[in-house]
C-alpha cells in the first residue's frame, strides 16, 4: 500500500508502467465534473470509476482484495478513511473469488486504518486488502483500476 498527495505522484511512476497515464487521468481539470461510472483512460488496460456518495462507517467496510488490477483510489473531496491488511494475512472469506468482477471479500477486519484526505491517494496492490468508502459526508472519489500485467 502507498499513500500520499497527488503532487508527489511521479515518485511512484517505476512501480508500474501504466502509473504515468493513471496518474495523468487524475490530474484532469475536469475530474471533479466527471459524471459517477466508468471512465476509459486506455481500453480494459487502465479505467477510471467515478463515485461520490456518504461514507459508511468501519462495521460496514468488508475488506476486498483483487487480483487482475491495482487500484489508485483517489479522493477529489471529503475523506475516505481507508482499512488495509495483507492479503496473506486474511482467511477469513465472505464471498469467494468473483473472476468477472475481479473482486473476493473477507470477514477479516483490517490491522490499520489511514485517513485519505482530498487530494491524496492510496495504491492497492493485488497483497493489499482494502476497506474503502469509510467516512462521515460525502466522499468523492476517482478509482483507477490498472491492469497488473
Amino acid at each position: 500500500m502507498i499513500v500520499d498527495r497527488l503532487k508527489r505522484a511521479e515518485s511512484y511512476f517505476e512501480q508500474h508502467p501504466s502509473f504515468g497515464k493513471a496518474f495523468e487521468f487524475l490530474r484532469r481539470k475536469d475530474l471533479s465534473g466527471l459524471s459517477p461510472g466508468r471512465h476509459e483512460v486506455d481500453g480494459d488496460r487502465i479505467y477510471a470509476i467515478i463515485s461520490k456518495g456518504p461514507g459508511r462507517n468501519r462495521i460496514q467496510a468488508m475488506l476486498e482484495a483483487h487480483r487482475k488490477y491495482i487500484d489508485i483510489q483517489y479522493v477529489i473531496s471529503g475523506i475516505d478513511e481507508m482499512g488495509w491488511k495483507s492479503l496473506a494475512d486474511c482467511g477469513l472469506t465472505s464471498r469467494e473469488y468473483d473472476k468477472d468482477k475481479d473482486v473476493v471479500f473477507f470477514k477479516d477486519a483490517p490491522v490499520e486504518w489511514v485517513k485519505v484526505r482530498a487530494g491524496s491517494f492510496a495504491v492497492f496492490f493485488p497483497q493489499d486488502a482494502h476497506a474503502p468508502l469509510v467516512g462521515d459526508g460525502e466522499i468523492h472519489k476517482a478509482v483507477v483500476k490498472v491492469a497488473v500485467e
